[in-house]
């Protein structure tokens, strides 16, 4: 016959959890009505989370750097590209900017030029220029137009500073012009100031005036114009400045620099004169004159026929002091 041994431990057990359990839903019920009449507990949890926010920071930092580290890559390379896209933006204003100001370069420069032919009120073809030759040797022009736009050989070329050159040879679609400053290039002039007849010879960059008696009156600074002497060129358009004075080889004459008036190396379009003048004649207003025997090759380049039509194939003619 077996004897009782007790109860079963596992129903022991579980009768304690159970009791545990029943013992903290009591005091949660207790906390929980305590909480809702006196309102303590705020006090406590207001504490508990001021303790617990530094762990929350530690805890959170991990992720804070990783975000920081993404956000502060993705502004690096949005910042090079909104760089790259602000300098090609530069690149193309200033270009742009470039551009207008040549424009309006070359608009004044046009303005200029036309202005001349209508305070003149000369007869003007406008000329694009297609090349510059300023060898020491040579100082040419090549135009964009020709003998199917009227240009013939002879017509005197300027530009807004003065007198240029003249065309020396013609094809259908270009044309040649000999400017001051060619060696072979002598232009019939006169000093404004005083009325003295010389001739001026190309000297590569600058011209000359030789042949100048030492009791003439000149000075650094006079204006040279053309004085219409064999009717090639058209009386009244400035030549050049006297930059400086010095007696000749022999020192029986002085010679003197000029600077040129015209634009030899610079602008993109020039004036063909289409007038066809007459020689003008000395009157008595024109004072302090000197003897100036001016040659045919004076009015044209060497080389260059001239036709029986051309002014410049009258005699040579001789300046006297009135």
């Amino acid at each position: 016959m077996s004897s009782y041994a007790g109860p079963d431990s596992n129903d022991t057990e579980n009768i304690a959890e159970t009791l545990r359990l029943l013992a903290w839903f009591a005091v949660c019920i207790a906390l929980i009505a305590a909480d809702h009449q006196g309102g303590w507990l705020r006090i406590v949890r207001s504490q508990a989370e001021f303790l617990i926010q530094p762990l929350w920071k530690i805890a959170g930092t991990p992720a804070r750097l990783g975000k920081a580290a993404r956000e502060n890559a993705v502004s690096r390379e949005q910042l090079v590209k909104d760089n790259a896209g602000l300098r090609n933006a530069l690149l193309i204003s200033s270009a742009r900017v470039a551009r207008l100001a040549s424009a309006e370069a070359e608009n004044t420069r046009l303005r200029a030029l036309l202005g001349v032919a209508q305070e003149e009120k000369f007869s003007v073809q406008l000329a694009p220029i297609l090349d510059v030759d300023l060898d020491p040797t040579r100082q040419r022009l090549m135009l964009d137009i020709g003998a199917n736009q009227g240009v013939r050989v002879g017509q005197p070329v300027i530009d807004a500073g003065g007198l240029l050159g003249q065309v020396t040879e013609v094809k259908p679609t270009t044309a040649s012009v000999l400017l001051l400053t060619d060696p072979d290039h002598a232009v019939p002039v006169q000093v404004v100031r005083t009325g003295m007849r010389l001739i001026v010879y190309g000297r590569a960059d600058h011209l000359t005036l030789a042949n100048i008696p030492r009791s003439a009156d000149i000075k650094v600074g006079d204006v040279v114009q053309t004085s219409g002497i064999g009717g090639r060129f058209p009386p009244g358009f400035p030549v050049g400045t006297v930059t400086r004075l010095h007696p000749d080889v022999s020192r029986a004459f002085v010679e003197g620099d000029l600077k040129p008036a015209a634009l030899m190396d610079r602008g993109r379009d020039v004036l063909l004169l289409n007038t066809v003048l007459v020689p003008v004649r000395t009157t008595p207003a024109q004072v302090n004159t000197v003897n100036v025997q001016i040659p045919a090759e004076a009015m044209l380049p060497k080389n260059v026929p001239i036709s029986p039509k051309s002014p410049a194939a009258n005699p040579p003619a001789t300046e006297t002091a009135p």
